[in-house]
């Protein structure tokens, strides 16, 4: 992901700021349909598992071809979404309470005109049941572009800073 370090105009920025705030309601309240239409056609939506490596390794705390949590595209998404919306999803039923809190929000010039590049910090609160609480943390460094006047996810990559998963699954989109 190249960033030209070219901070956008205010309004573009109030813009992205509002799409993803706009993304984590639609999320919280479970209008997955909705959210699902805020991707772009060739969406790569993508969280690597992170390694403990020392700082000399080259080979960085991530890698394209290790294990990832989320390695999905438009099919995957549709296909999580669906499972989400079944009836047989025993594990949503009672449904998970979801809060999603986006912050620390830059908004950069693309490598195209219509596109953006985006880092934002994203907490995530889930409450299942009676005392079921899990927490994430994650930096999230995002392109969208602009189609036909509306502003759609074309890559997500999410860092957690933990290199084990401190909770039993992950059950939402981050």
């Amino acid at each position: 992901m190249t960033v030209k370090n070219e901070l956008v105009a205010l309004e573009v920025e109030r813009e992205v700021k509002a799409f993803l705030y706009r993304e984590a309601r639609l999320l919280d309240t479970e209008q997955w349909d909705d959210w699902l239409a805020l991707m772009h056609e060739e969406v790569h939506y993508w969280m690597p598992g992170i390694e403990n490596r020392r700082r000399e390794d080259k080979l960085g705390q991530y890698s394209a071809d290790h294990m990832a949590y989320f390695d999905d595209h438009l099919r995957d998404l549709t296909r999580r979404v669906e499972r989400f919306k079944q009836a047989t999803a025993w594990a949503e039923n009672p449904p998970t309470r979801n809060v999603h809190i986006v912050s620390n929000v830059e908004v950069f010039a693309g490598e195209n005109e219509d596109e953006f590049v985006v880092h934002s910090c994203i907490f995530s609160v889930r409450s299942r049941g009676l005392n079921e609480h899990f927490e994430i943390a994650a930096r999230r460094e995002d392109v969208l572009r602009r189609v036909e006047g509306e502003l759609k996810i074309l890559r997500r990559k999410i860092l957690i800073p933990n290199a084990t998963l401190l909770c039993k699954n992950i059950n939402t989109f981050l």
